[in-house]
């Protein structure tokens, strides 16, 4: 019996990860990186304490959780640069993360697991709408004020 060779690939230009096993290195490498192509993370970034200009951090206080790993990615303002782990740190700048805080509770020596919880917390800024891409909606009248004399001001009186 021969022994399955496992590994994890990050794709910095799709922000892609994917994982892969076979019983020689080339070909669970070959394996991990098809993952990756199939299985691409959408990034939002977004900005800290208002400001305005170009996105760098994240949207909001992120969680990803993964074995007995959690991660826990917090926005920065512009300037603090990546303060975290040099595995979660490479998987930022890959995702165009410039300024982020970032806590990590559990077992972090498996790099694997580390990686995926990054990747996992990295792919729910795209699990909630935020004000600036909620589309407007027209909110109708009440039923109400289309029988009063002048809208929302009372019933008819009659002369």
């Amino acid at each position: 019996a021969f022994p399955r060779l496992g590994a994890c690939v990050w794709l910095p230009f799709r922000q892609a990860k994917g994982v892969g096993g076979a019983r020689e290195v080339a070909t669970s490498i070959r394996g991990a990186v098809t993952m990756a192509k199939i299985n691409m993370i959408p990034v939002r970034r977004g900005y800290a304490f208002k400001d305005m200009r170009a996105p760098h951090t994240v949207p909001c206080k992120l969680t990803g959780k993964v074995g007995s790993v959690s991660v826990r990615l917090i926005p920065a303002p512009r300037g603090t640069g990546i303060v975290a782990a040099p595995v979660v740190k490479k998987v930022l700048q890959y995702a165009g993360v410039e300024d982020v805080y970032t806590s990590v509770v559990g077992s972090s020596r498996t790099l694997g697991n580390l990686c995926k919880a990054t990747a996992s917390a990295l792919a729910k800024s795209y699990c909630f709408l935020t004000p600036d891409l909620a589309a407007p909606t027209a909110v109708p009248r009440a039923p109400r004020c289309s029988a009063l004399r002048f809208p929302c001001q009372g019933p008819k009186v009659k002369d």
